[in-house]
């Protein structure tokens, strides 16, 4: 299977999972939490909350997808371990690597908040590295992001946080409205961090360029988004080092990849003038350097 099989074929899977985790009206079906004395405990609008709830009603959908196309599925042992699924081809061993994301909406058009794509130091970084990961990030032939944008409903839609099972159909579903979407990572990231001082990429925020993964690197390729990540530093980052920050977003980071190609361009005769013998002279000092 393809990187381009595998996401039509997780694409297509999507565009059902409304009937999996909404009501015919768009309400969200989890109401809340129950204990063995039949009291529900009505759920919190916190997108950590959400996206983990999303996850556990996702996954034997997802499962079943893997059956379908002949690929088996793996979840990571430990907590916050990327990613949250890993799909292996029967057939040759490649590796897809799924992450769930969600974010909402308060107008439909922009998510009121970046969603966190994942860190872009560690794994993202050392890149034959298993810390932290199910398998080395280069093992994978694709990082997508399966997300979910939803609306929540009014603060504290419930009148009341502990309901019994009688009451259940008074239970406000505290979101609704979903959309699903499947895109590569770098398609739907933006040049800032998820949220203040975090590790964090984050995303974009308009829904649109989001649904049809139309971010900035998207024009740009997958090679710049993994440069401009790979070395970009947040103030903490910065301080430790004892270094200015080279880079806090794509216009400084265009100014700070031109600083060392205006100068090679300006020396370009210099250097295509170079003879062999410079060259191996130069290759035989960095050896007597060692």
């Amino acid at each position: 299977m393809t990187v381009e099989e595998f996401l039509s074929a997780l694409q297509k899977e999507v565009e059902g999972y409304n009937k999996i985790i909404a009501t015919e009206n768009g309400d969200w079906i989890v109401k809340g939490f129950i204990d063995i004395y039949k009291k529900i405990y009505t759920i919190t609008i916190d997108t950590k909350v959400v996206s983990k709830v999303l996850e556990i009603l996702l996954e034997p959908s997802l499962r079943a997808f893997a059956g379908k196309n002949n690929l088996s599925i793996e979840v990571p042992a430990q907590q916050n371990h990327y990613p949250d699924f890993t799909f292996i081809s029967k057939q040759g061993g490649k590796k897809f690597a799924v992450d769930i994301k969600s974010g909402f909406t308060e107008d439909g058009k922009k998510l009121k908040n970046k969603m966190t794509l994942g860190s872009y130091t560690g794994y993202f970084r050392d890149r034959v590295s298993t810390k932290s990961s199910k398998y080395p990030y280069s093992d994978y032939e694709c990082h997508l992001v399966l997300g979910v944008i939803y609306a929540q409903s009014p603060e504290d839609p419930n009148k009341k946080n502990i309901y019994s099972i009688d009451e259940l159909n008074k239970i406000v579903s505290v979101i609704r409205d979903f959309k699903f979407f499947v895109q590569p990572k770098y398609k739907v990231a933006s040049d800032a961090v998820g949220s203040g001082n975090t590790k964090n990429i984050g995303s974009i925020q308009d829904i649109k360029k989001i649904m049809n993964g139309e971010g900035i690197f998207a024009i740009l390729g997958e090679e710049v988004y993994n440069d401009y990540w790979m070395f970009y530093l947040n103030r903490d980052m910065a301080k430790k080092l004892d270094m200015p920050r080279p880079y806090t977003n794509l216009k400084t980071y265009l100014v700070y990849k031109q600083r060392g190609t205006d100068v090679l361009a300006e020396h370009k005769e210099e250097i295509e003038q170079l003879t062999e013998e410079d060259d191996f002279e130069t290759e035989n000092g960095e050896q007597d350097d060692e």
